[in-house]
């Protein structure tokens, strides 16, 4: 049926019919089935259980993960309505990601995993010793989940069940943050991971079959990249003009390029080829919500595959967001492309543009009865995949890096069930956080994730590359390196919201400072980084180096060193081992699990001694109580962990512990190379697309 002038000019929300629903409510059983199985097949009642799945996953699932934890309702919204903005540009963020992705799978995992660890700042500590760059890292990384992720997050699903739906906006993000909960609080990395995988499906099938209807609808590829260079709005009460009678809903002449020029106000080629990858490699190399996917893979060719196969996934989101957002403008032009102040505020609520709304659009308007509910699920997958991923590995982090911290002798239960308290608080923050972000100058919700990411992201970039790659950095370069970026990114950053950007039109000088104005987040992201990076050089320089027996198997070119390491500022401790996996993963395992005696009690990956137990024998579980600790992992009686002490292997050597942690590193001789292979490949499939669309 061909729409009428009125449907082009208006946006109305649609109800849901009976398929649609039975759509919605297939979803939610499937993934609660999921859930509810992997859940309770994965060893929950451990730490290396609830926060690594046990080290046991299949590459399939890492690499789905990968994927989902980073595509959330945010890119669905913010992808589209940046492409609805500016044409393809924004696709460069997808495909740096690509090759980032292959330095996380060949660089930094093999460290990772010979060290041994759980999280990020973890490693900090036992690469440099000391606590305040952990501690530092861990409340910045929790930061940074609220601030970039969540409430991005919610504020994307927020806008599409709003625009699309008109459902009651923070009663639909509570039940969602509920769910979201549920999962995680109850399965840990495991259920995350399987349900993330199951979303990854949806995501793609659905996201694909929108994409085909935007490009029937709008005559096809070719003729959408013609026609959105004049996708301008046709009522003029939907335009708004600037000094020199231009319009402010002009497309930029260069929409069809991925690289464009330096001085570019959007995406400068420089930013996008350097400022892009420090954020890149933060992101991808450094954030726990990422490399904890990675670890928890059953060996390196796993985790290297799980890589791989992000990235070709990487590879989709120019197709399934960016051009449908396009689209959308082309077809509703007055709606997406409007920048009138009033009229704006009319169609979507925010008088700075409403690109952000292009997706929902398209929802609306194309996809037929049950589709739209199967559109609608996809949404809500995106946002409860990166959720469920952002909650689990912020527990994580809060867990093992503060709470430790202040109670060193916690037992598992508490740990397990303080991890799971934290989903709680982090939840609550979060949805503090939506107004704020709402009232951001610009109406590029993606813009508004990178900006913040560019000004605290590059110092924490700087001190794990040379953690990685440099023996001589200690830490007091690396501290000073980090306060010196974060007083210089947190200047820039308040800086910048002090002022009020004058919109298009709106006669008012740009009170701005140059520095602001005119240097990109993307520069600025490189300037920050070249700053904390010679900070923490000339700083490490000036001060004493640490000592090599306490750096083996924590720098790319130890990883492989079967010396055994002394950690920094205490004594080395025995810890037994964890074997999961059956005999093949035993090696991986055991360095795996094995901790610093000070980062974990033994109690914490489920060992305690015959002693302890007969020291604080424990009644056996009943009623209320009983459920309690089920939903928390620990359902274990005093009966059963005394069976379960008495048949502990015994404690390695120090020696025996360094030869595991370097045989962790050890990769199939035919599934090795063809994870290499598989890397040349798609690194070279990128560079097609970068070279195309340059």
């Amino acid at each position: 049926m061909e729409e009428t002038a009125g449907d082009k000019t208006s946006f109305k929300s649609v109800n849901l019919e009976s398929w649609d629903i039975v759509v919605i409510v297939a979803y939610f059983v499937g993934v609660m089935v999921v859930g509810i199985w992997s859940s309770w097949r994965s060893s929950r009642g451990s730490m290396s259980g609830y926060f690594l799945a046990s080290r046991s996953m299949h590459w399939i699932p890492v690499g789905a993960s990968l994927f989902a934890s980073n595509i959330g309702s945010g890119h669905f919204v913010g992808l589209a309505g940046s492409g609805a903005a500016t044409g393809i540009g924004i696709a460069g963020f997808e495909l740096n990601a690509v090759w980032v992705l292959m330095l996380l799978g060949w660089i930094f995992v093999p460290v990772y995993v010979a060290s041994g660890v759980y999280t990020m700042p973890e490693y900090l500590r036992k690469r440099f010793g000391g606590q305040r760059i952990r501690v530092y890292l861990s409340v910045l990384a929790l930061l940074l989940s609220i601030f970039t992720k969540i409430s991005a997050d919610l504020f994307a699903g927020a806008i599409f069940i709003k625009q699309a739906l008109d459902w009651n906006l923070y009663m639909s993000v509570c039940v969602l943050l509920a769910i979201a909960c549920i999962f995680t609080v109850a399965g840990g990395l495991s259920a995350v991971i399987w349900t993330d995988f199951v979303q990854t499906i949806l995501m793609v099938v659905g996201a694909f079959a929108l994409m085909v209807l935007s490009f029937i609808r709008v005559g096809g590829y070719e003729k959408l990249m013609r026609d959105f260079a004049f996708a301008e709005p046709t009522n003029s009460s939907f335009v708004q003009f600037d000094a020199d009678n231009r319009s402010c809903s002009k497309v930029p002449d260069n929409y069809n390029h991925l690289l464009r020029t330096a001085s570019d106000p959007q995406l400068p080629w420089t930013g996008m080829v350097f400022g892009l990858t420090i954020s890149a490699i933060w992101y991808w190399c450094s954030d726990q919500v990422i490399v904890q996917r990675a670890l928890s893979a059953k060996n390196m060719v796993h985790a290297k595959a799980g890589c791989i196969l992000a990235g070709y996934l990487k590879l989709l989101p120019l197709y399934l967001l960016v051009l449908p957002g396009m689209a959308a403008r082309v077809l509703y032009p007055d709606l997406v492309g409007c920048s009138n102040p009033d009229r704006c505020r009319e169609i979507c609520g925010s008088e700075n543009g409403c690109t952000n709304i292009a997706y929902p659009l398209l929802v609306v308007k194309l996809m037929p009865v049950g589709a739209r509910g199967m559109m609608l699920s996809v949404m809500l997958a995106a946002l409860m995949s990166s959720l469920t991923s952002i909650f689990n590995s912020s527990s994580t982090i809060f867990t093992i890096d503060i709470w430790k911290k202040f109670r060193k002798h916690a037992s598992d239960v508490e740990l397990l069930i303080v991890g799971r308290s934290f989903v709680v608080v982090l939840v609550g923050l979060s949805i503090v956080w939506i107004p704020i972000i709402e009232h951001f100058p610009s109406s590029q919700l993606f813009h508004y994730i990178q900006s913040v990411t560019s000004y605290l992201a590059p110092p924490v970039c700087a001190v794990y590359v040379m953690a990685i790659s440099w023996k001589r950095v200690n830490e007091p370069g690396a501290f000073w390196g980090l306060m010196i970026g974060l007083a210089v990114g947190i200047a820039r950053f308040a800086w910048e919201f002090s002022y009020a950007v004058p919109t298009c039109g709106s006669g008012e000088v740009d009170p701005r400072p140059a520095i602001i104005s005119q240097v990109h987040y993307l520069h600025f992201g490189s300037i920050l980084f070249v700053i904390s990076l010679v900070s923490t050089a000339v700083i490490s320089l000036l001060t004493p180096p640490i000592d090599e027996r306490h750096l083996y198997r924590l720098t790319y070119s130890t990883r492989f060193s079967t010396e055994v390491r002394e950690e920094l500022d205490r004594p080395q401790k025995k810890v037994p081992p964890t074997v999961t996996g059956g005999a093949d993963n035993l090696a991986y395992n055991k360095s795996a699990d094995n901790l610093a005696s000070n980062d974990v009690p033994m109690t914490i990956l489920g060992h305690t001694s015959p002693h302890e137990v007969m020291q604080a024998p424990r009644k056996e579980l009943r009623g209320f109580k009983k459920a309690l600790f089920c939903l928390c992992g620990v359902t274990s009686t005093h009966e059963e962990e005394q069976a379960m002490a008495a048949n502990q292997p015994p404690p390695v050597s120090p020696e025996q512990e360094a030869e595991d942690a370097v045989k962790a590193l050890d990769e199939h001789r035919v599934w090795g190379p063809v994870c290499t292979i598989n890397a040349v490949v798609i690194i070279s499939v990128c560079a097609f697309i970068w070279g195309f669309y340059a």
